[in-house]
């Protein structure tokens, strides 16, 4: 299983105004690369669906509104936008469409599994089926559910971009057998396919640069105006700060996990390099088979503001790849005037990026806002997947104290009611 820092999300897109981009000619680069040993990371996975720890495939079901989207004003957001008509390329595990809340939200004829068909010791990997819709880890399921899984009974849990479309882009597993190269033609594969927005959940394994063909690959996909975002990485326990690829290339929105307080989650990477921090603690998403898990990191953070971006490049088509970044960082909740390592410019606000907007004139670099104070934490219900003992124990208390309230006060007004008839009776014998 993965950790959230994994992957990482690239926004590609081609259109007018833009330097034409044949699907020929792009997949042709795709395949003129070549290969390297630059390993990307694949941490272990906090997924939990209950007390136990475990997430199985498939799951049960999530019946409430995760706090992720309980700050979020859903009916005021979605009357600005949906995300039709974008396309959002997820590279990661893949992403498994047997999930019925992503079944309709994947373009399977797009897809591609670039998993090497044998692991650095030579054995035969898993690959699954070569358009990327198959997942035995579960992680890319889960990103892809952030952004796009569509609404279905029983649960409160969708995408913040119900009506965009996902690309699925096999790269990786949870043994990491992906590489920098392999990352590199995925990126490429997605702008082939006209994807608007990539999501990368995964960094390489260490702090070392990789080879120039990746940073070639994101500066394409931003070339052709394609907004790249990715997880900043979930090493940032006791203040460690790590450079990590491809989140920290000019150009990548880099994305950071905050917690229920606004705050930077105590596991997020932190560097000049962040530009905004997205829910990423306990975050509900769908999962391989059916129903949904829980996890943490940044991997979920990166696609939670993918998804945004993904709806204002619906309602803003013509912006560019940078005013799109820039807008995002611009309207993010603050806690200081202008940017910190911590958290960039701030945590994302969906709704904010999508009405305190000038059309005619797009930010195209955040600046610094006196008189900004820390944002109020929104106001959530706790997380779990069902009722835990202490609920239980309440409530069963609670019935037995309800029933005897009813038990005496059924049996106060049956002695009232006796009383009464004894009167009216004497009554009556008394004028006889």
């Amino acid at each position: 299983m993965l950790n959230a820092d994994t992957l990482r999300t690239a926004w590609l897109r081609t259109g007018r105004g833009r330097r034409a981009v044949t699907r020929t000619s792009a997949l042709a680069a795709v395949t003129a690369l070549t290969a390297t040993t630059s390993v990307l990371a694949l941490p272990p996975t906090a997924a939990r669906a209950d007390d136990s720890g475990q997430c199985t495939f498939p799951s049960k079901k999530y019946s409430g509104r995760p706090w992720a989207l309980q700050r979020v004003n859903l009916d005021e957001l979605w009357a600005q936008s949906t995300g039709k008509n974008v396309q959002v390329a997820v590279i990661d595990t893949g992403v498994d469409i047997k999930n019925s809340q992503l079944t309709h939200a994947v373009d399977a004829s797009k897809g591609k599994n670039y998993l090497p068909p044998k692991n650095a010791k030579g054995e035969k990997i898993d690959r699954g089926n070569a358009q990327g819709t198959t997942d035995t880890v579960g992680h890319g399921t889960r990103v892809a559910g952030i952004i796009a899984a569509r609404a279905v009974k029983g649960t409160g849990f969708v995408g913040l971009a119900p009506d965009a479309t996902i690309i699925p882009i096999k790269q990786n597993d949870a043994e990491g057998d992906g590489t920098a190269n392999t990352l590199a033609l995925a990126i490429r594969h997605a702008v082939a396919e006209g994807a608007d927005v990539i999501n990368i959940s995964q960094d390489t394994a260490n702090a070392v640069e990789p080879a120039a063909s990746l940073q070639e690959a994101v500066d394409y996909a931003l070339g052709r105006q394609v907004v790249v975002v990715a997880s900043a990485g979930n090493d940032g326990l006791g203040g460690n700060v790590k450079i990590t690829y491809p989140a920290s290339y000019k150009g990548v929105l880099s994305v950071a996990a905050s917690d229920r307080n606004n705050e930077r989650a105590s596991f997020s990477q932190s560097n000049e390099f962040v530009g905004v921090a997205a829910p990423g603690v306990d975050m509900i998403s769908t999962v391989p088979g059916g129903g949904h898990c829980s996890d943490n990191g940044t991997s979920f953070s990166a696609p939670y503001v993918a998804g945004v971006a993904a709806l204002l490049k619906s309602k803003y088509p013509k912006w560019t790849a940078r005013e799109i970044v820039a807008q995002i960082e611009q309207t993010a909740e603050r806690s200081v005037s202008g940017r910190d390592r911590l958290v960039g410019w701030g945590v994302v606000d969906p709704v904010k990026a999508l009405t305190d907007v000038d059309p005619a004139h797009p930010v195209e670099t955040p600046k610094a806002e006196e008189g900004v104070t820390r944002a109020e934490a929104p106001s959530v219900a706790p997380l779990h997947f069902g009722e835990t003992s202490d609920e239980r124990n309440t409530r069963l208390a609670t019935y037995v104290v309800v029933g005897g309230l009813v038990v005496v006060a059924g049996l106060g007004g049956a002695a009232v009611a006796i009383r009464d008839t004894r009167r009216r009776r004497r009554g009556v014998g008394g004028e006889a």
